[in-house]
């Protein structure tokens, strides 16, 4: 399947709690997904990873949206 959208085009959500906003699109996931600059964006509670060096904490971050 070919997708009209790419990386960098402008959309517009057309249902959901997010309908009628407007962003630029990150990035075209396989599963006719793409991630949307400010749109769908949820809190990810993660836990501290010493070995990584990363902090815990609740972080903002999009999910993907289907085509």
């Amino acid at each position: 399947m070919s997708n009209k959208i790419r990386k960098g085009d402008n959309v517009i959500v057309l249902s959901g709690r997010d309908k009628g906003r407007r962003g630029a699109v990150l990035q075209v996931l396989p599963g006719a997904l793409v991630l949307v600059e400010g749109i769908n964006r949820v809190k990810k509670h993660s836990r501290a990873n010493p070995q990584t060096n990363s902090p815990g904490g609740i972080i903002d971050k999009e999910m993907p949206l289907p085509l």
